[in-house]
C-alpha cells in the first residue's frame, strides 16, 4: 500500500463518477471509444458491488453519478442502483443509446431517481444515422425516446459525434434538437481511442469540414442562447493547444469500468505501464487518494519541459495521457497536439493525409443479426 499523502497532498474530491454498468451495447457505432477488449456479461460488477460503490463515492465527495455503457439499460438493476444513488444526495445522469427503451421503462427509471438523461444521435437523417450506429431503426426509436422524455418532464441532453460522414448535417443536428426540445446539445468532433482509433481514417474530417461545422455552432450559440446550450468539442487532430482532459488527470472525475477497475479516464487502461486497482479489492477513496495510477500524472510536478513551466499548466494540465501514447509512443511527454511539441506537425500532416483519402469502409465493433443491419 502506498504511504499516506501529506495533508497538503490530499486531493480534491471527484466532482462525478462514471460508472460503466456493462460494455453490451445494441449498437455498433466505428467511434466507440470503448476498449477493443470488453468485459462480458460474467465478469461485471454484481448489484452489490455497484450498490457499495455508490455509498463510497457519495462517502468520498462526488455529487454527481453518471451511468453509461456499453447501454446500461441493459441492467435489469439498473433502477435499483437509481433508488440507492438517489438516497444518498447524488445527481443521476444516464447516457443512452436509447434503443430499447420503451416509455414504461422510462418512466420507472424517472421514478427510482433520475434526474437527466443524455441521448446518442448518429445524424440527423435517418439513413445515415442507422448506418453509422450499425443498426437498422435505431434512429427511429432514439427520437421516440427523446419525445418521451418531454412528455415526462424529464431534463434531455443529445450527444452528436461529429465525422466526415455527418458534418454536413450539423445544422439539421442543430434543429433537431431543437424539435425535441433538449434542453442541451454536445457537437462532439470524434476522439480517437478504442474502435474510434481503428476506425481513424474513415472518420477524420477536412480541415474545411471543421471550419463550416465551426460556424455552424458559433452561429447557433448566439442565435440560440437562453433557448438551447450547444458544447462544442473540437478535433484534437487539428488543435494548437491541448484541451484539459477529463478536467485534467485525476482531478475532477473518476471512471469505473464494467468489471470494476478504477480509471482516471475512459481510455486510460491503454497504458500499460499503469496498473489500474479495483473496487473489489479497494475502496473508492483510498484509490482516488492513494492510488499510483491516479498519483502519476495528477499535477504538474510529473511535467516535462515546456509543459512544465508553461502558463497554461494548470489549464490544460499538460493535456492527453492516452493520446500522447497514441501519437508519439509516449504517455510521458507533451500531448502531440500542441504545437510545442516535436510530434506536433506529423500529427497535422496525418490529419491532412487522412481525411484527403478516399474514406474506407466503416469496421463496425461487432456483426449484428441480419435483421437489424443498418443499410
Amino acid at each position: 500500500m502506498a504511504p499516506p499523502l501529506r495533508a497538503e497532498r490530499v486531493p480534491a474530491p471527484p466532482l462525478a463518477v462514471l460508472l460503466e454498468l456493462t460494455h453490451r451495447c445494441p449498437l455498433s457505432c466505428p467511434y466507440c471509444s470503448n476498449p477493443l477488449q470488453l468485459v462480458g456479461l460474467r465478469d461485471e460488477l454484481a448489484t452489490a458491488d455497484w450498490l457499495r460503490v455508490l455509498g463510497e463515492a457519495a462517502e468520498l465527495g462526488v455529487l454527481q453519478v453518471h451511468f453509461s455503457g456499453g447501454e446500461p439499460t441493459l441492467r435489469k438493476d439498473l433502477p435499483e442502483l437509481l433508488q440507492h444513488a438517489r438516497s444518498l444526495g447524488l445527481y443521476c445522469n444516464l447516457i443512452t443509446s436509447g434503443v430499447g427503451v420503451e416509455r414504461e421503462r422510462l418512466l420507472a427509471l424517472q421514478q427510482a431517481g433520475l434526474d437527466h438523461l443524455q441521448l446518442s444521435i448518429q445524424d440527423s437523417e435517418e439513413r445515415g444515422a442507422d448506418r453509422i450506429a450499425g443498426y437498422a431503426g435505431s434512429h427511429r426509436r432514439k427520437l421516440a425516446l427523446a419525445r418521451w422524455c418531454g412528455e415526462l418532464g424529464l431534463p434531455l441532453t443529445l450527444n452528436a459525434v461529429v465525422h466526415r460522414h455527418n458534418a454536413e448535417r450539423v445544422a439539421a443536428m442543430i434543429e433537431l434538437a431543437l424539435d425535441l426540445g433538449a434542453g442541451r446539445l454536445e457537437v462532439a468532433h470524434t476522439q480517437y481511442y478504442g474502435w474510434g482509433l481503428k476506425n481513424r481514417a474513415a472518420l477524420m474530417p477536412t480541415r474545411a469540414q471543421l471550419d463550416a461545422v465551426t460556424a455552424v455552432v458559433e452561429d447557433a450559440r448566439l442565435r440560440l442562447r437562453g433557448t438551447l446550450t450547444i458544447d462544442y468539442v473540437t478535433p484534437d487532430y487539428y488543435a494548437r493547444r491541448p484541451k484539459a482532459c477529463m478536467g485534467g488527470w485525476a482531478q475532477r472525475f473518476v471512471n469505473i469500468t464494467p468489471e470494476g477497475k478504477v480509471l482516471p479516464c475512459h481510455a486510460a487502461e491503454t497504458i500499460a505501464e499503469l496498473h489500474f486497482d479495483s473496487v473489489r479489492e479497494r475502496g473508492l477513496g483510498e484509490i482516488w487518494r492513494e492510488s499510483d495510477a491516479f498519483q502519476r500524472y495528477r499535477g504538474t510536478d510529473w511535467m516535462p519541459e515546456p509543459c512544465r513551466g508553461c502558463e497554461r499548466r494548470e489549464i490544460d494540465w499538460g493535456g492527453c495521457r492516452c493520446q500522447a501514447l497514441a501519437l508519439s509512443g509516449r504517455a510521458d511527454t507533451l500531448d502531440p497536439v500542441c504545437d510545442r511539441s516535436p510530434d506536433h506537425a506529423a500529427v497535422r500532416e496525418l490529419a491532412e493525409r487522412e481525411s484527403q483519402a478516399p474514406a474506407p469502409e466503416f469496421v463496425y465493433r461487432k456483426i449484428r443479426p441480419a435483421g437489424n443491419r443498418a443499410p
